[in-house]
């Protein structure tokens, strides 16, 4: 159980609105309804209790390096939205331990999970550090925004033009072969997204120059279509000639706010405004599942056919994240946003209401309680969405001339020294998704493809 500032949490947990209760209209019942769900997220994290440079920032098996990146971007959420600062110092911690020897999240003992996509999540978490001005005191390590622009220039160099017209890979390794001749859309739109958040973030418009590129490459190869729909990529075996209509949630998210913050960068260009709109226009088919679950979310390839992976399970959490944070960047999106996101943060609260203390959360929001599907992903959506509803009282991201390096606390928390990590990829985890076998992850997807195109039909 995560150990750090455990006695305030709790005092805050003990004045709640148990998650069920939560009332979207007073910000005390939201940030109480947060503070427990977020202290429900935590207690998965032993890390700081174990502090070994194995255990520092990731969550037990079967949870990979990339969702442990997203956890700390909505604990940093949860940080800034809420006030509180009771996990600043294991936020820190876990940011600070994984940047690698080059100081880009290329993290030697993750290589054996480590995807474009993975590293995007980590960029992720760190822009918001840098976007919120949130401390970082540890002299031997760059700022959070150099860290995110070091990332940028690994991934850069990774566009391939020898096949699809351009693209990054899912994979970097040739150790996950399967991965190595898919192009998809979470790796692509990650870069798009870092690209458009960091032009914001700089003032350098040759990141602006690269995320139009990659929106037009993904545009042309079919991964965003004409109703601004994003599906999950095409392999280069055929060129990309057939993309994989399956779609996810947090690919909706990823290019949505990359979209939104272009329309911010630009003083508000009407091309990105209609980008913008129309994917949260797009992303209505995330939500109302069913008659009795108006404008509730759910992840409309799996969780109606119980397929959703331990992934699949956290991607809601990067919809509503991402979808709080567009309504920072282009103020039209906010009344839509808020028609969706409110009732199912009052959805997701009621999920949050399993196991003795009423208050551990499951999977499927639309069932009107707790379902008995626990997990890291399903607290994290549900924190995510929740605690967004804190987000119009809060700063916008900082932008070029507003970020600064802060030093922070007098007394900063350990980080791994980087130069120590082991200069060869550790043996396990395997890459998620390609345990398997090719063959059999093929058929795997070929199935949720086939499920979501039968439910559309039916619909």
């Amino acid at each position: 159980m995560f150990m750090k500032s455990i006695h305030t949490a709790a005092a805050l947990a003990a004045a709640i609105t148990l998650p069920k209760d939560l009332n979207v209209n007073d910000l005390a019942s939201v940030r109480s309804a947060a503070s427990t769900i977020a202290y429900g997220l935590m207690s998965y994290y032993t890390g700081n209790v174990t502090n070994t440079p194995e255990t520092i920032a990731v969550f037990p098996q079967p949870y990979y390096w990339w969702e442990a990146g997203a956890a700390w971007g909505a604990m940093l959420d949860y940080s800034h939205y809420t006030g509180d600062s009771s996990y600043d110092e294991a936020i820190t911690q876990a940011l600070l331990s994984q940047v690698g020897p080059k100081f880009d999240f290329m993290q030697p003992l993750h290589f054996g999970s480590e995807g474009n996509d993975d590293q995007a999540f980590w960029s992720f978490a760190v822009l918001e550090a840098a976007e919120r001005n949130f401390p970082q005191p540890n002299d031997t390590i760059p700022p959070w925004l150099n860290i995110a622009e070091n990332v940028w220039n690994t991934m850069v160099v990774r566009w391939n033009d020898s096949h699809c017209g351009g693209g990054l890979a899912w994979q970097i390794f040739e150790s996950n072969p399967n991965g190595m001749s898919y192009k998809n859309s979470v790796s692509n739109g990650g870069f798009f997204q870092l690209s458009a958040r960091l032009a914001r973030a700089t003032g350098n418009d040759t990141y602006r120059d690269w995320a139009q590129k990659v929106w037009d490459w993904s545009v042309k190869v079919g991964f965003v279509d004409d109703l601004f729909n994003v599906y999950d990529g095409a392999d280069i075996k055929d060129n990309c000639a057939k993309v994989n209509k399956l779609s996810f949630s947090y690919a909706q998210g990823i290019y949505m706010y990359g979209a939104a913050v272009l329309f911010n960068y630009t003083n508000g260009d009407k091309t990105w405004g209609d980008r913008t709109s129309g994917l949260l226009k797009a992303a209505d088919s995330y939500f109302s599942p069913y008659p009795n679950a108006t404008n509730i979310m759910f992840e409309h390839a799996c969780e109606p056919y119980e397929l959703c992976n331990n992934d699949m399970k956290s991607f809601k959490g990067y919809l509503s994240r991402f979808m709080w944070a567009t309504s920072r960047m282009m103020p039209s999106t906010l009344p839509r946003i808020q028609t969706l996101l409110n009732a199912s943060a009052i959805a997701a609260g009621k999920a949050c209401s399993g196991t003795e203390n009423g208050t551990v959360c499951g999977q499927k929001w639309y069932v009107g309680g707790f379902d008995g599907v626990t997990g890291l992903g399903q607290q994290m959506t549900a924190l995510e969405t929740v605690q967004g509803l804190l987000a119009q009282q809060a700063l916008p991201p900082f932008k070029a001339g507003e970020i600064k390096h802060v030093k922070g606390t007098e007394n900063p928390p350990p980080a791994t020294n980087p130069a120590t990590a082991s200069p060869t990829p550790s043996p396990s985890p395997t890459k998620r998704s390609n345990s398997a076998g090719s063959t059999l992850v093929y058929w795997r997807w070929s199935l949720l493809a086939l499920s979501s195109v039968l439910a559309l039909y039916l619909a």
